[in-house]
């Protein structure tokens, strides 16, 4: 059995000690493939570092939006131009609306516009972060579709309702679920998993967030994708082996994974 992990921050302090330890454990529950996010254009050598240790990693870059404040004059063209330096990187991000809190949305929306511009100009799909926000970002992407061209891409972690799913089904999107899922008061979320086509499903850790139960509380790795294959398996009532299948190919044909990950 064969399983893609669609996003990890492998390169956060609290893995430095012992990554190779991580790749034996998610070697063993079958992971096969990682993608790994971007917080902050700033951390695209660390990432690389990791990349060059382990193989069997892709990854992004963008700018997250808690950070986008960050963003000045000069960040679309370093973005662009990481994003082109090195063939490892299939996708922008991680980038989207995070409004729980915010006092800066204004400034959010035009950093995550900016971002699916750069997106579509290099035929890269996004991941989407999404927090309190899911009617105006279902709203920036039916313009920007309608304007341009279709953005492609993940909503990653997904917490949304049924409703809010269907919108983001409905513009062409993934669906990523994360160990969230398995938590005992996420029914909405649940229905969310059961409702997505299969070849839309894609499943993630958020490492080092957000353990699945049976491990909750404690550090997220990769190898924890496998207890949310099962969780979301056993919702959808279909083998584990099914959907491992199922949503390691659909994380092959979103980031172009064909000639990198393991066989």
């Amino acid at each position: 059995m064969q399983l893609i992990d669609s996003h990890v921050h492998l390169n956060f302090e609290v893995f430095q000690q012992d990554l190779d330890l991580l790749q034996a454990r998610w070697q063993q529950a079958g992971v096969t493939h990682l993608v790994h996010s971007c917080v902050e254009p700033g951390e695209f050598k660390s990432i690389q570092q990791v990349a060059d240790r382990f193989p069997e990693l892709s990854f992004a870059v963008g700018l997250h939006p808690l950070d986008a404040h960050k963003w000045e004059n000069t960040t679309a063209r370093e973005i662009r131009n990481l994003a082109k330096s090195d063939q490892r990187v299939v996708a922008i991000g991680e980038t989207g609306l995070d409004y729980y809190k915010a006092n800066n949305k204004e400034q959010q929306r035009e950093v995550f516009l900016a971002q699916l511009s750069i997106a579509q100009d290099l035929n890269k799909p996004v991941i989407i972060h999404c927090r309190d926000a899911a009617l105006e970002l279902y709203s920036i992407l039916k313009e920007f579709s309608t304007a341009t061209s279709q953005p492609r891409g993940v909503m990653h972690c997904w917490g949304g309702t049924p409703e809010e799913t269907q919108w983001f089904l409905d513009l062409g999107f993934y669906i990523s679920f994360s160990g969230v899922v398995t938590f005992k008061n996420a029914k909405q979320i649940q229905e969310s998993a059961k409702m997505v086509p299969g070849e839309r499903l894609l499943i993630e850790t958020d490492c080092p967030f957000l353990a699945p139960v049976p491990q909750r509380g404690k550090r997220n790795e990769p190898a924890n994708v496998l207890y949310v294959a099962e969780f979301i398996a056993k919702l959808r009532e279909v083998d584990v082996e099914i959907l491992a299948t199922q949503t390691t190919a659909n994380a092959i044909k979103l980031f172009g994974l064909c000639n990198t990950t393991a066989q």
